[in-house]
């Protein structure tokens, strides 16, 4: 088998996998198809990117599994008109599969290194509708709130007030919330004209949420 054969066939069972995890929406499907994983795993690690499974990252970050990123993408119901706020840019693979569903989105993280690398992909990419930023995610970006969608790729104990915030009446908010060394729970927050309704989703493990720019040594 040639290579490219090979990696056809890997991308095959990635999906295969991700549908048998309870991917179901075509245009997430779709979106993850034409994002290529493997630009976003480095090193040591780049021969398992198409396996579903975290995988380390630089800064002491991970890239999230494949199916967990697909469920989150699921859960927020992205339309075409949305801008999205990630809290968490890491590697970029959440945001370049957003930016296939959404009109806008901006991705913030206190990881200096992270967010350049992640640029360098999204422009090897061509993506245009991505807006990185380092920043303090747990204040959220104020300047271009309200969002229609809000994902943070980092537990916090309760879903951050600011982000709740900055969240448009009718907007949805997925975010990991738990103890970082205990089992975390995946919820979803509709934001109501009443209030706020939350669906527990799944259980997860994610990095902690913490609050600061990263020194360039972190």
């Amino acid at each position: 088998m040639t290579d490219p054969d090979a990696l056809a066939e890997r991308k095959m069972q990635f999906l295969f996998a991700l549908r048998s995890r309870g991917v179901t929406e075509p245009a997430v499907l779709t979106a993850m198809e034409q994002v290529d994983r493997g630009l976003f795993v480095r090193g040591l690690f780049a021969e398992r990117a198409y396996e579903d499974t975290p995988l380390p990252i630089a800064c002491g970050q991970t890239i999230s599994q494949p199916s967990v990123v697909g469920l989150m993408t699921q859960a927020l119901e992205v339309t075409s008109r949305d801008k999205v706020l990630e809290v968490g840019t890491g590697s970029g693979y959440q945001a370049a599969i957003l930016s296939h569903l959404a009109r806008r989105v901006y991705t913030v993280d206190r990881h200096k290194r992270l967010v350049q690398e992640a640029r360098g992909v999204f422009d090897q990419l061509g993506i245009v509708n991505i807006t990185s930023l380092i920043s303090d995610g747990s204040f959220g970006l104020p300047d271009q709130a309200p969002f229609d969608k809000i994902i943070v790729t980092a537990a916090a104990e309760d879903p951050p007030g600011p982000l709740l915030a900055q969240l448009k009446i009718g907007g949805i908010m997925v975010v990991p919330v738990g103890q970082s060394d205990a089992v975390q729970s995946l919820i979803r927050v509709r934001k109501t004209e009443n209030g706020l309704d939350y669906d527990e989703l799944r259980s997860v493990r994610f990095v902690p949420l913490l609050e600061g720019v990263a020194r360039e040594n972190d």
